[in-house]
């Protein structure tokens, strides 16, 4: 019975993923559909599918994207955002190349400090507001942007949620990461910015009139309420502050989103109910039905069975476990949201680390699956909860972003900056 229900498993999922692929159904109701069918077939634990985390939804997830979107809506109130598109439009002077790696830096950059997807929240309104001014197409930079943030946030232990799983469950610090992680995403992201201008050489417009027009505005004009953009300053750098010493408090990064919404609702005046307009609800579902749907993998062992089975092919060439955790991680990542994925696998990489003798060796295969579960995340358009917040920020916004639009380009770079992580991990750890 269990074989049995592991298929269906992942019939069920296969299904669900082949139709949000192929944007023959909505995708938040092929989701509750998918998520439905898990529960109703006895797939997924009942009950604890809204309490266990490895094994269900991710509150930690979901209540860390409601706080920010409700940060972001009241922060789009004051007009920075508007602000900021003028000021990048003009220090880029309108050309595309320039634009999209100035966007791509800012991202970059902040992605290792906050987690990528608070960063995408943040960056993704400035980006639409500037390719709306320059009257050019913001899909193209929204992607580059989201592929940005997967890479940038993996040199840190905070800025990407598969890295904390795994530096809980591996006892490794906040400087470990940035010794073991940093110089290779550093490499990454250098080789991505030159290749950008190849990947997306046909989506650049260069538009002088509407430049023009840009670079003749007041950006400072734009900001509608300076005293109300000055206390959300202010919380915003307590929640940044928070993100960062969230290990320290011992406060989940959710908890802390929470709490600067809500001190935010209260230095801003503003309605709560005009606040919560500005929320992405069909993100949050979209999200809780992912959740269910790898829960039904979880529960019913597919992914297990995948991991101890490579495992056992693997047996003690540990280089060969190296590689294994990093592209099947890479793979099996771009399907699966790359953070129930990294929380059903854990337990057994630490297994296989357990009984490796040389414990830099053994560290080595931590490094190597958090590679490849952060890389993967830019391989599908829901490989990563930072793919999806920015596709439906984008959506909301009146521009669509497909699955294979984003797919085409996300394929590409992860091949690519995996095979980089690879090869480093080669000569970092086994040569």
């Amino acid at each position: 019975m269990p074989a049995v229900n592991g298929i269906v498993a992942l019939v069920v999922f296969l299904t669900a993923f082949v139709l949000i692929a192929t944007e023959k159904a909505d995708k938040v109701k092929v989701v509750l559909i998918a998520a439905g069918a898990m529960a109703v077939l006895g797939l997924i634990p009942g009950a604890e599918v809204f309490h266990s985390q490895h094994a269900g939804i991710d509150w930690n997830a979901i209540f860390l994207l409601f706080g920010m979107m409700v940060i972001v809506g009241i922060i789009k109130q004051t007009g920075f955002f508007e602000f900021l598109g003028i000021w990048a439009a003009k220090k880029s002077r309108g050309r595309p190349y320039r634009l999209m790696v100035m966007l791509m830096v800012i991202t970059a950059i902040a992605s290792p400090f906050l987690d990528n997807v608070t960063t995408i929240m943040l960056v993704a309104p400035v980006t639409i507001v500037v390719c709306n001014r320059l009257a050019i197409a913001p899909q193209p930079y929204l992607i580059a942007e989201i592929l940005a943030s997967n890479i940038g946030g993996a040199a840190t232990l905070i800025g990407d949620p598969p890295n904390i799983i795994i530096g809980s469950r591996a006892g490794l610090s906040f400087n470990d990461f940035l010794i073991h992680m940093t110089p290779i995403v550093t490499i990454v992201f250098v080789g991505f910015v030159l290749f950008t201008r190849v990947l997306f050489r046909h989506s650049f417009q260069f538009n002088p009139e509407k430049v023009a027009n840009v670079t003749t505005l007041q950006e400072r004009r734009a900001i509608t309420n300076p005293a109300l953009l000055l206390r959300c300053m202010i919380v915003l750098a307590g929640v940044i502050a928070g993100f960062c010493l969230h290990a320290v408090l011992h406060l989940a990064p959710s908890v802390i989103a929470l709490v600067g919404a809500g001190v935010m609702l209260l230095v801003s005046g503003i309605d709560p109910a005009d606040a919560l307009r500005e929320i992405e609800w069909r993100t949050l579902v979209f999200f809780m039905g992912l959740f269910v749907m790898v829960a039904g993998l979880v529960h019913t062992g597919v992914i297990s069975a995948i991991g101890i089975w490579a495992i056992d092919v693997i047996g003690d060439n540990y280089f060969g476990a190296a590689t294994a955790l990093l592209l099947g991680s890479a793979v099996l990542g771009a399907f699966f949201d790359n953070i129930p994925y990294v929380a059903t696998l854990a337990p057994i990489v630490e297994g296989l680390v357990s009984e490796v003798p040389d414990p830099s060796t053994g560290q080595a295969l931590w490094w190597a699956f958090a590679l490849g579960a952060d890389f993967g995340g830019n391989g599908t358009a829901v490989a990563a909860s930072a793919n999806v917040v920015a596709i439906g920020l984008a959506a909301k916004a009146g521009h669509h972003i497909s699955f294979w639009q984003f797919t085409k380009y996300g394929i590409i770079v992860t091949v690519l900056s995996t095979l980089m992580a690879w090869l480093y991990v080669w000569l970092r750890y086994f040569t």
